[in-house]
């Protein structure tokens, strides 16, 4: 591949920071998405201008800017060097450790920082240099090498050209990943934003104003079973977990159901589960779509319960009351497993919350945690 980039490359132009720089709306609501340390760095000059001048901070960015040069016009070999070491990283981590005017996540603003580089490689490795992305339904998918070599082009050209309230002044590496994103239209995650507002309008304003002890549950999460065909908006799987939610909701002792799953079944389906999901509840079983919250972003099981536990915290349930998890056996059972805890301690970092107990082969009592608002970019399409 990088013979055939090399051949492909134009010449690359670095372009200096003028006192002015075009906005651009999309990758500047990817970057504060995905990278909220980083981002927030880039809108306040100070604390940009201190992190590049940090103890360490100028040789380390001056070596990568050397390695960058080096490649010449070969844009894998460009897109190699962006890659963050471990050496370079800590360096990063130790000038942004001691910023207090950049957001922290629970764990930290180092702990934050860390899953952001690692956001940034992970991105640079799967959809500049062709690796393997996590599961067959992320990445870029089948492309050319013609239409390979066009996007890293533009990227590579991308991130030396000014863009408003950016950290490209820390490095390129930056505007690189988001422009990469953007090429293969994977802006995944930022397709429902604002969350609170839309679908979800309804019932965060009802939530304001609930009276959350008249409830057992906040909310019974109704998990996704993506769709395999193309077409198809809901799989058969999806319609049964309605019927069970549909009948559990009318038990009267749930505030919400929140429907959560993301536009990832069968890869670039236009169908988002979460909004057919609602959809159907309403038309079908007459549920008031104020008693519904859409969760869109979730791709898999463990950011089905990860991302359900950030939206309650947005709309502000009592954290420390217990909701309830409905779907079918094989899943309720899957998230009960020993599996399942190691799969989010390896792809999350950490339990989305606590299985409290088992009420039926097809309802779990689940009890979220606060450490599932951690942004972690290495899931760049639902951080």
């Amino acid at each position: 591949m990088r013979a055939l980039l090399s051949t492909a490359a134009l010449a690359v132009t670095v372009f200096a920071a003028p006192a002015w720089a075009a906005d651009d709306a999309v990758i500047a609501a990817l970057s504060a998405r995905l990278l909220p340390t980083l981002d927030a760095a880039g809108h306040d000059p100070a604390v940009l201008d201190r992190i590049v001048h940090a103890p360490g901070m100028e040789s380390v960015l001056r070596a990568r800017r050397e390695r960058r040069t080096a490649c010449g016009q070969d844009l894998a070999c460009r897109a190699q060097a962006l890659l963050w070491s471990e050496s370079e990283a800590a360096a990063l981590r130790s000038a942004v450790a001691t910023e207090g005017r950049l957001p922290a996540a629970e764990d930290g603003r180092a702990a934050q920082l860390d899953r952001e580089i690692a956001g940034i490689n992970g991105i640079v490795r799967v959809y500049a240099l062709g690796a393997a992305p996590t599961t067959p339904i992320d990445g870029p998918g089948p492309i050319a090498p013609k239409d390979l070599a066009a996007r890293l082009q533009a990227a590579d050209w991308l991130a030396e050209t000014p863009r408003d309230r950016s950290a490209q002044r820390l490095d390129p590496s930056i505007d690189y990943a988001l422009a990469l994103l953007d090429a293969s239209d994977r802006s995944d995650a930022i397709g429902h934003e604002p969350l609170t507002g839309g679908a979800n309008a309804a019932p965060m304003a009802r939530a304001k104003t609930l009276d959350w002890k008249r409830y057992r549950y906040s909310a019974m999460i109704v998990t996704g079973v993506g769709p395999e065909i193309e077409g198809e908006p809901l799989s058969p799987f999806g319609k049964y977990h309605l019927r069970l939610a549909a009948q559990r909701f009318a038990r009267g002792d749930i505030a919400f159901i929140l429907v959560t799953g993301g536009r990832a079944h069968p890869r670039a389906t236009p169908f988002t589960e979460a909004d057919e999901m609602r959809k159907a509840l309403i038309e079908r079983y007459g549920i008031p779509a104020d008693a519904i919250v859409s969760e869109p972003y979730a791709r898999h099981t463990t950011t089905n319960l990860r991302n359900a536990s950030r939206l309650l915290a947005a709309m502000g349930a009592p954290m420390q009351m217990e909701t309830v998890i409905v779907c079918n056996p094989l899943q309720s059972g899957y998230i009960e497993s020993a599996k399942f805890t190691e799969r989010n301690a390896a792809e999350l970092g950490y339990q989305p919350g606590t299985i409290v107990r088992r009420v039926s082969p097809t309802e779990l009592v689940f009890r979220p945690s606060r450490a599932s608002e951690r942004v972690d970019p290495r899931d760049p399409l639902d951080p």
